[in-house]
């Protein structure tokens, strides 16, 4: 089964695409055609471990409404040569979240590694792979061929096969990925010890999320190993489970945000935005001439990822900066304050130091993507102002956030 859905959704990449593909990432053509069908299997693999979850498979075929399908195959070459616009992009950069949460960085680099390519490059192949495996079962729900069960279906029975396409490990064989994998997940848990004083800060644990990722891939690509009693095998479990935990959280709050429609900006520019989204809320807010400039109006980013414990946003974060850039562009007058805020996990300086510095990245973003700098500030608050309660991880979670406040509506009067 996997092979057959492999060679269908591989079998829409033309010999022009690929050389295409090659020319933009700079890669040989080898590289890219392998590292391609690693991002394929990975996205599959992905929807497998998924596809008993009800309410993923159905925002699954929600995203593929429309005739996605026929528009994403016609596609597929303008994606190849110049990466995903437009919809395609926004179709892509809220598909790939729900698939990989808070793992999809880490999963292109592992790609990125196992073929010698660069990082961009295994983002690139990621949202490559993106389009074509929609595109696939875009065109089966157009010809009702495809409903919620026999998707899941088809992503259950296909999964046992999808070891043959997914990376197999630096060592170059599954004993030896499976040493390797052993040795690391030993090591992470061992870094692990050293901080247990304090729980984890972030949705993944800080210290073996990134060492783990790989691990994720390879497991998942041999066959039943037999069991092994051994502390970090366990601990391995373990992590799987709380990454998939993760990636089920991600899901979950992609749903909460709501349907995707379309808000037309004053400037003449339309967003594709959730509807309970931090976007649709901001312009609503922008609108209103009757709702006050007030330093407790505060506006949570719904959609970034950051590294565990660093400053630097995620791939799946670009969608929510280029819409809140094109608001604040469609609005000139208007002026910001970004927030940076953290649990109380930890120590507290180095949470106000981790806060300003995600605060300035959010900032510098906004400014690469054309929003003046002098329209902005950015502060890092730390623990400071919790929203919720620090003793549960929820209420960790939603601690951890970027946030927005508009200082000034219109141009001051002469």
């Amino acid at each position: 089964m996997a092979g057959s859905i492999m060679d269908s959704i591989l079998g829409m990449v033309t010999p022009d695409m690929k050389q295409a593909l090659a020319t933009r990432f700079g890669e040989s053509s080898q590289a890219v055609q392998s590292g391609l069908g690693a991002a394929t299997a990975a996205t599959l693999d992905g929807m497998a471990s998924k596809s008993s979850d009800s309410g993923f498979v159905s925002q699954v075929l929600g995203l593929l409404g429309g005739g996605t399908g026929q528009n994403l195959v016609s596609s597929l070459s303008s994606i190849a040569s110049g990466g995903p616009t437009g919809a395609t992009a926004d179709l892509v950069n809220r598909f790939l979240p729900m698939v990989f949460g808070s793992q999809q960085g880490q999963v292109a680099n592992a790609i990125s590694q196992q073929f010698g390519l660069s990082a961009s490059s295994g983002t690139g192949l990621l949202k490559m792979a993106a389009p074509l495996v929609l595109a696939y079962f875009g065109k089966m729900q157009s010809s009702g061929a495809l409903t919620a069960s026999s998707l899941g279906d088809m992503l259950r029975a296909a999964a046992p096969s999808l070891r043959s396409y997914l990376p197999t490990g630096l060592s170059g064989t599954a004993a030896g990925a499976a040493s390797a994998t052993t040795a690391r997940a030993t090591t992470a848990v061992q870094g692990a010890r050293v901080a247990a004083a304090a729980p984890p800060r972030w949705l993944v644990p800080a210290a073996i999320a990134g060492a783990l990722i790989l691990a994720w891939l390879v497991i998942r690509s041999m066959s039943t190993p037999k069991p092994v009693q051994t502390a970090a095998s366990v601990t391995s479990e373990a992590v799987n489970r709380a990454a998939n935990t993760a990636s089920d959280a991600a899901t979950r709050a992609w749903a909460a945000l709501g349907d995707m429609m379309k808000v037309k900006l004053p400037d003449g520019t339309e967003i594709n935005v959730p509807s309970r989204g931090v976007e649709a809320r901001l312009v609503s807010y922008l609108n209103d001439s009757s709702a006050p400039v007030s330093d407790t109006t505060w506006f949570d980013f719904d959609r970034l990822l950051f590294d565990t414990g660093s400053a630097t946003l995620q791939p799946a974060s670009q969608e929510q900066l280029t819409n809140i850039a094109e608001i604040l562009k469609a609005y000139p007058q208007v002026k910001i304050k970004i927030g940076g805020y953290t649990d109380n996990t930890g120590d507290p300086a180095a949470n106000l130091q981790l806060s300003q510095q995600r605060a300035d990245n959010v900032m510098a973003q906004l400014t690469q993507l054309g929003v003046d700098s002098s329209r902005m500030t950015a502060r890092g608050y730390g623990q400071e102002d919790a929203v919720a309660d620090n003793s549960t991880e929820e209420g960790r979670q939603k601690n951890r956030r970027i946030s927005l406040s508009v200082i000034e509506k219109q141009a001051p009067s002469a």
